[in-house]
C-alpha cells in the first residue's frame, strides 16, 4: 500500500496528465467538429499543454522522476493559463494584441495555384474576437480559468505530499 504522500504525488500526475489532455481535446474538437479556427495566440496556448501531457506520462512511466516531473506540467499548465489570461485581455480589448491576424489554411497539396486559392478562401482568424463564449467568457478565458486552478490544485497537491 502505497503512503499517503505517494498517493499524493500519484494524484497531482493523473491530473497533469488528464487536464491539459482534456483541454486539449476540447481545442481539438472545437476546431474539427466546431470549426472554430484557432489564432495565433490559440495555438500559444496549446504548446504548453502538449508539454504538460509529455511530461506528466514520463511521470507515469518513470516514478523516479515523478516529482520534476508534475511540477514542471503544473508549470507548463499555468503558462498556458498566463498565455490565456493575455489572449482573453486581448478579445475583450483591455490592451493590444501581441500578433497580427493569422488565417488557417486547410489544403497542403495541389499546385501553387491550388494553394494559393486555398489561402485567399480560408478564414481569416483574428486574435482580438472570440469566435465563442458562454456566459461571457471565450475559449481563451475558459483555458486561463481552467488551467490556473489546474496548477494550483496540482501544486497544493504536491505541496502537502512534502
Amino acid at each position: 500500500m502505497i503512503g499517503h504522500s505517494a498517493h499524493r504525488w500519484y494524484r497531482a500526475n493523473w491530473l497533469a496528465l488528464l487536464l491539459p489532455a482534456a483541454l486539449l481535446a476540447g481545442a481539438w474538437g472545437s476546431q474539427l467538429i466546431g470549426g472554430l479556427y484557432p489564432c495565433e495566440m490559440c495555438h500559444w496556448q496549446r504548446w504548453p499543454h502538449y508539454a504538460a501531457v509529455v511530461l506528466a506520462a514520463i511521470g507515469l512511466l518513470r516514478p523516479g522522476l515523478r516529482r520534476s516531473m508534475v511540477v514542471l506540467a503544473a508549470l507548463a499548465i499555468a503558462l498556458s493559463g498566463l498565455i490565456g489570461v493575455a489572449h482573453a485581455g486581448v478579445e475583450y480589448h483591455w490592451w493590444q494584441g501581441f500578433t497580427a491576424c493569422t488565417s488557417t489554411v486547410a489544403a497542403s497539396g495541389g499546385s501553387a495555384a491550388d494553394r494559393l486559392a486555398a489561402i485567399m478562401k480560408a478564414p481569416m482568424v483574428r486574435c482580438d474576437q472570440a469566435q465563442w463564449t458562454f456566459l461571457g467568457i471565450s475559449l481563451a478565458g475558459f483555458n486561463a480559468i481552467f488551467s490556473l486552478a489546474g496548477a494550483i490544485t496540482i501544486l497544493a497537491l504536491v505541496r502537502r505530499a512534502r
